[in-house]
């Protein structure tokens, strides 16, 4: 019956009334017929799909933290978590997700959540590099460069992005690293090593830069944000600046940082998209005493990208007491506390608000995330269990 009705309707309209419907819907709907199977598989559906119109309503948000059992082990798990309709609360709205492979002590207080980039995120602790699609639960665990460190040197990854090239339609995900000898030798070597992971050949490669001096990259909770086809990190050279690496041409550039922000000044950065604007949110270092009289929190927004003299200061609000921001959600900055907790700040009631979402201190991430039937390039397994609250 219901590839009767397919054929009777003109080609484009089963597809575009198909792509309103939510990822749980279409995958059940692939088991009505081989035709819906088909379509629903189709590339030309998945980017239908993607691209659909949506609102606030569509968005949900994706939180990370990482959890730690008697025995002293970790394990990192995902929530989708949507708001109220008449309050800001955060309302979980399936089971958890339970990441694979991120399980170390180390890991829980470095990981990183890049994305979404087309419904794929990345989740990493620097050594393991987990592809995911959180609404379909595939996933890949990325196979480790063959690359190792010169001997008699040592390795520290400082910035890992992912993101998508639009030039040859491929994932890609970049990794830096500072390459360095014994601190207390004379002289001490220090240096950068780039690679690049190609997920349509599934393989890593080393990108040659030693005629660019990199900054230093800071690996930081609210960071690794792909926007505009490019990854962009905080460093510091001279002064503090945006690194980008663009993911079509494989090079780097920096982008200024609006003249009062100074990490000398004992001042954080977090990096978000805001508003369809790349924007910075500057706070107190959560390790200094917090003056009430001087340590406002800054947004900025970048009017035009790339642009470095179009910073913008939104809002300047209260010092509060964080750990780091996370998101700008709707009305929402999100933060997580000292403790570990889940809080939120709204910037037109000035209101704080604490949640009943908390993890192991530091080890909170969120993004702001529109579910996708994106296929994971080379995903082994059926991803992992959903695991209740």
């Amino acid at each position: 019956m219901a590839d009767g009705i397919m054929k009777k309707l003109p080609e484009e309209v089963p597809s575009y009334i198909l792509s309103r419907l939510t990822v749980k819907s279409l995958i059940r709907y692939r088991c009505i017929s081989k035709i819906w199977y088909t379509l629903l598989q189709s590339s030309y559906f998945i980017n239908l799909h993607i691209k659909r119109p949506t609102t606030t309503k569509d968005q949900f948000i994706l939180f990370k933290r990482s959890l730690r059992d008697e025995e002293g082990k970790f394990k990192s798990l995902l929530s989708f978590l949507c708001g109220g309709d008449d309050s800001d609360d955060l309302i979980p709205i399936t089971p958890n997700i339970e990441v694979p492979y991120l399980c170390s002590s180390y890991a829980s207080l470095y990981h990183s959540l890049i994305g979404p980039c087309n419904g794929l995120i990345v989740l990493t602790d620097t050594q393991s590099i987990v592809l995911l699609n959180p609404a379909t639960r595939k996933y890949n665990l990325l196979q480790p460069s063959p690359f190792g460190c010169p001997q008699g040197l040592n390795r520290y990854v400082r910035g890992l992005g992912f993101g998508f090239d639009l030039t040859v339609n491929n994932y890609k995900v970049v990794r830096i690293s500072e390459i360095y000898s014994d601190p207390y030798k004379d002289p001490c070597v220090r240096g950068f090593k780039v690679e690049i992971y190609d997920l349509d050949i599934d393989s890593w490669r080393e990108q040659n830069y030693e005629e660019e001096e990199l900054p230093l990259v800071f690996r930081v909770p609210c960071s690794e944000i792909f926007y505009k086809g490019v990854v962009h990190w905080f460093a510091t050279a001279d002064t503090e600046v945006i690194l980008c690496f663009d993911m079509s041409t494989d090079t780097f550039r920096n982008m200024k940082m609006p003249d009062t922000c100074y990490v000398l000044d004992g001042k954080r950065y977090g990096l978000v998209i805001f508003d369809e604007s790349l924007t910075l949110i500057c706070y107190r270092d959560p390790t200094c005493e917090i003056d009430p009289t001087v340590d406002m929190m800054d947004i900025w927004t970048m009017k035009d990208y790339g642009v470095n003299d179009s910073w913008i200061k939104l809002y300047t609000i209260r010092p509060l007491s964080i750990e780091s921001p996370l998101t700008v959600w709707k009305d929402l900055l999100l933060l997580q506390s000292r403790t570990g907790q889940l809080i939120s700040y709204n910037f037109i009631s000035d209101e704080v608000k604490e949640f009943n979402l908390h993890g192991y201190p530091s080890s909170l991430r969120v993004i702001v995330y529109k579910e996708s039937l994106t296929s994971v390039p080379k995903e082994n397994g059926q991803g992992t269990q959903a695991q209740g609250i």
